[in-house]
């Protein structure tokens, strides 16, 4: 019986605190594509205190057609058959993290503005030491070798989000990524799931 009681306290006790963490905080998780002077996803893992301040943890992985790449590189009927994954890139990767302040944009808070700033830990991996060989028209007519480096980037992502219900909304979010090697800019559009309004 004690068993029981204690049971039945600690499961009050949950569902008390549960529930005023639920009024005055979110946690949601985000995923956008993004479009831009490169291409690729940002995902990220979002934590709202008091309706009023933001932490974002997250990922962003892009990719773009070689800068280096030479005007007669082909990828053969090989790559063609891949739609281009197995081929050449230059990639930017950021492991980030950002701060931000929540500003709503109508009375009913289904609409608002995250307006965040942060740093990343940046990946930049870019193919470089081209050499023309001859393959056939199968594969590839260059052999090449990725040069990899890493920076920090200065990351600007306001995001406006769109939490239609308490689980579930859209995002259109701009970002710039800016660091001493390359720079990041475009528009993200993705969805967002998890807890994130009362």
């Amino acid at each position: 019986m004690k068993r029981i009681i204690a049971l039945l306290i600690f499961s009050i006790n949950i569902n008390i605190g549960y529930a005023q963490f639920d009024e005055k905080n979110a946690l949601y998780a985000t995923g956008e594509l993004n479009l831009g002077n490169y291409v690729g996803l940002d995902i990220n893992v979002n934590y709202v205190h008091n309706e009023e301040y933001a932490l974002k943890l997250g990922y962003s992985g892009n990719i773009r057609e070689p800068k280096s790449q030479p005007d007669d590189y082909t990828s053969g009927l090989i790559g063609a058959f891949l739609f281009d994954l197995a081929n050449p890139h230059d990639q930017l990767e950021n492991y980030q993290i950002g701060i931000g302040k929540i500003y709503k944009l109508n009375q009913e808070g289904t609409i608002r503005l995250n307006a965040s700033i942060g740093l990343g830990y940046t990946i930049i991996r870019e193919p470089e030491n081209w050499e023309r060989i001859t393959n056939g028209f199968l594969a590839e007519n260059y052999t090449w070798n990725y040069h990899k480096y890493n920076t920090v980037s200065l990351i600007i992502n306001p995001k406006i989000e769109f939490p239609f219900t308490r689980f579930y909304g859209l995002t259109i979010s701009p970002m710039v990524q800016l660091n001493k090697d390359r720079t990041y800019f475009g528009i993200g559009i993705g969805q967002m799931i998890g807890l994130l309004r009362k």
